[in-house]
């Protein structure tokens, strides 16, 4: 049998797709299991041995151009399952004409009345995203739950080796929302709350070396920038054996879930009842108390607060959740 995964949204979304690879892999040992995804996602699945091609979809430069000749090529592949984990047209389409003997994907996607199996997807009930997206493939498998997993390789944990000669703590400050994002004056208290015995790592993106070298000066150098010097699976890796990850609702926190790591997480804007909250077997979820009446104010978050207050961080006590 020869399957093909989409999922070519951020990397939190590729991360919460990975039981999907697990769980085919244990049904169908000798399937082989491609995955499509967007670039710069790519590391996230380097290593892992249930995956066989990834399709690489460049959606900066000739973005339309490129997903032809990826349909193309994907239609010489002569695929068995297509499952489509986006909800865009764009994905949609090129499910319907990858030339699979079987389509499937959530209702949610313009063109699902034209695959060959359409799943139900709401936000809510009480459902992780990855339930959600294990539905997709139940009439191939079974219902039953499935954790996300990453495989850093042997070269990533030696990279990280050396950090980790003491007890540590890492802190994923940034995220792509603002209102997702614990606040930098938060995350100073949370930085002054740890055990002064113990190493804090500030993890992130060259995107986010900024925030995280602000965070180092108000620390006075309590803790030490890691921003853009690590790859996804390097931060897995030195995640894994952290006493404490602390993150927001963002992609960190899945890593940490993927890790099976050690997870505090701060939910601003949003609730874990949209069903994204972290997943490890030690994971805690801090919120503001009481709840701002205007909290879930979205799904994703904004750049601004909508109401110009932001109580739903602001109200956040760090210190009761940090050791």
């Amino acid at each position: 049998m020869k399957i093909l995964l989409i999922q070519t949204a951020f990397i939190g979304d590729v991360i919460l797709a990975t039981p999907l690879v697990e769980k085919l892999h244990r049904f169908y040992p000798s399937a082989q299991i491609d995955v499509m995804l967007r670039r710069g996602n790519e590391g996230l699945l380097a290593g892992n041995p249930h995956v066989g091609k990834l399709w690489v979809w460049n959606k900066k430069v000739r973005k339309y151009r490129h997903l032809l000749a990826l349909l193309l090529a994907a239609r010489r592949e002569r695929y068995d399952v297509v499952v489509n984990l986006q909800r865009f047209a764009a994905t949609g389409l090129f499910s319907v004409l990858a030339g699979a003997k079987s389509v499937v994907g959530f209702d949610k996607n313009p063109l699902s009345r034209l695959y060959s199996k359409r799943v139900e997807h709401r936000i809510g009930g009480g459902l992780h995203e990855v339930q959600r997206n294990l539905r997709l493939i139940a009439h191939l498998t079974d219902d039953a739950f499935e954790m996300p997993k990453l495989y850093p390789q042997t070269g990533d944990f030696e990279h990280v080796e050396q950090l980790k000669a003491k007890p540590y703590v890492t802190i994923s400050p940034a995220s792509v929302w603002f209102t997702k994002q614990l606040p930098a004056e938060k995350w100073a208290e949370v930085i002054a709350c740890t055990d002064a015995n113990k190493s804090i790592y500030l993890l992130g993106a060259k995107a986010d070396a900024a925030l995280c070298e602000q965070l180092v000066r108000q620390s006075g150098g309590r803790a030490a920038s890691l921003a853009g010097q690590l790859s996804l699976l390097q931060s897995a890796a030195l995640m894994r054996d952290a006493d404490m990850n602390y993150v927001n609702d963002s992609a960190p926190m899945h890593i940490a879930s993927a890790m099976n790591a050690p997870t505090t997480a701060f939910f601003c804007s949003t609730v874990p009842a949209f069903g994204f909250a972290p997943l490890a077997q030690e994971a805690r979820v801090v919120e503001a108390v009481p709840s701002p009446a205007c909290r879930p104010c979205g799904l994703h978050g904004y750049r601004a607060c909508p109401k110009g207050h932001f109580r739903c961080a602001l109200d956040i006590a760090p210190c009761a959740n940090v050791g």
